[in-house]
């Protein structure tokens, strides 16, 4: 795939980059971008360039630092500027399902897009690759199929719970407790769910003690979807003590090594797994939408270990 000339990929490259950059009479040197607000923190450039240079894809990928109310502008300056493709990340994801032309069925059920291909027609085609990246990690990282547990979902309210509660659903899994400190803002939720799951294999239940302890009894894997534990001094969105050595805790967050849920998991002699693998799985599913070959999987995994904190 020679595009050198076009895209100078050896130009400097800037750690972030912005809409007036986009705007500007200067090509930008990348033809793949993951864009946030935030999005400096993003792990997935290293990952995305160890994979193109593994590959000979003469390509570069970046950050794009783009403000909710520039994201339709982005995108169309991306179409002309001969963007491959595109990951979104938060506040994107639902703007990025209306945004594009076609959605999958992944994009669909998640309600939201993180992964865009831009058609050479100019098309945008959309997908969501959060709830197969999880289902990938929970198999590699825990040793499970969805199919075979019960899963308790903390933080289901947000758009990573909706991602993984649909892929446990979509799976069949043998149970399904959706656990908010809002339960209201599980409804929706619950009614997309309900649709196609069997109801007496799903509940709702509120984030506090006693509720979690009874859905923890009857739960084999636990999915932290909520922020708990990503700032620093963070208390485990589970005390330890709800736990016991029989459970898998799977944490989304991939910001620590080891993260306070994790540490919990230690404690009560659980299995755990933080959500680099998420993140390893979902950025390989998104290299197979834009090129249509398989991802160099231990390349990106090599690169992603190298920038873990």
């Amino acid at each position: 795939m020679g595009i050198a000339g076009k895209f100078p990929s050896r130009h400097a490259m800037k750690d972030v980059y912005t809409l007036a950059d986009l705007r500007g009479p200067e090509p930008v040197p990348l033809r793949l971008a993951v864009l946030g607000d935030p999005v400096a923190h993003s792990a997935s450039p290293p990952m995305h360039n160890a994979a193109l240079a593994a590959c000979g894809i003469d390509a570069r990928y970046g950050r794009l630092h783009v403000r909710p109310e520039e994201f339709g502008e982005a995108l169309r300056l991306m179409v002309g500027r001969g963007f491959i493709g595109a990951n979104c990340t938060i506040p994107h994801k639902a703007a990025a399902l209306a945004a594009v032309d076609e959605a999958d069925e992944n994009a669909r059920r998640a309600g939201g897009v993180n992964t865009i291909i831009f058609g050479e027609d100019g098309r945008l085609f959309g997908s969501s690759t959060d709830g197969p990246g999880f289902a990938r990690a929970a198999r590699e990282q825990l040793g499970i199929e969805l199919r075979e547990v019960r899963v308790l979902i903390l933080g289901a309210g947000g758009g990573a719970g909706r991602a993984v509660a649909m892929e446990c659903a979509s799976a069949g899994a043998r149970g399904l407790t959706l656990i908010n400190r809002s339960v209201e803002k599980l409804q929706p939720l619950h009614a997309a769910v309900a649709a196609f799951y069997p109801r007496e294999q799903l509940a709702l239940a509120p984030w506090e003690d006693s509720a979690l302890a009874r859905a923890l009894a009857a739960a084999d894997l636990i999915v932290n979807c909520s922020a708990l534990g990503m700032k620093a001094g963070d208390a485990s969105p589970i005390p330890a003590g709800l736990l016991t050595a029989r459970h898998l805790l799977y944490d989304t967050i991939y910001t620590a090594a080891r993260t306070p849920l994790m540490r919990a998991a230690d404690s009560a002699g659980a299995r755990s797994a933080n959500g680099l693998s998420m993140l390893l799985h979902q950025g390989a599913i998104a290299f197979e939408h834009w090129f249509q070959r398989p991802a160099p999987l231990e390349v990106m995994r090599a690169a992603l270990a190298a920038h873990a904190p």
